[in-house]
């Protein structure tokens, strides 16, 4: 994104990673649970995509994301389980 508008890029990186995911009330593995959570209810593949990698680097096991994703499946929808299976399929190499 910084190659094309710099100014949210750096928003991204200094406020959003730099400060409000290093906040002390909560844990990364928290922090990467609730933002995948709500990236699959909100349906933003691509989005999704970068998350569930950070959140396997957080802690976050494959079997706990696809637990997830089936939980959610009846709070945010088919569709978005359908979608969410898709991209991490993707991310944990299983094309």
């Amino acid at each position: 994104m910084g190659d094309i508008n710099p100014k949210p890029a750096a928003l991204t990186d200094n406020i959003l990673f730099g400060d409000v995911w290093e906040r002390p009330g909560l844990a990364k593995r928290d922090r990467s649970l609730i933002t995948v959570a709500a990236l699959i209810a909100l349906n933003r593949p691509e989005q999704l995509r970068s998350h569930i990698r950070l959140a396997r680097e957080n802690g976050v096991t494959q079997d706990e994301i696809v637990e997830m994703i089936t939980h959610l499946a009846f709070y945010s929808g088919w569709p978005n389980e359908v979608n969410a299976v898709g991209v991490a399929r993707e991310v944990f190499g299983n094309k």
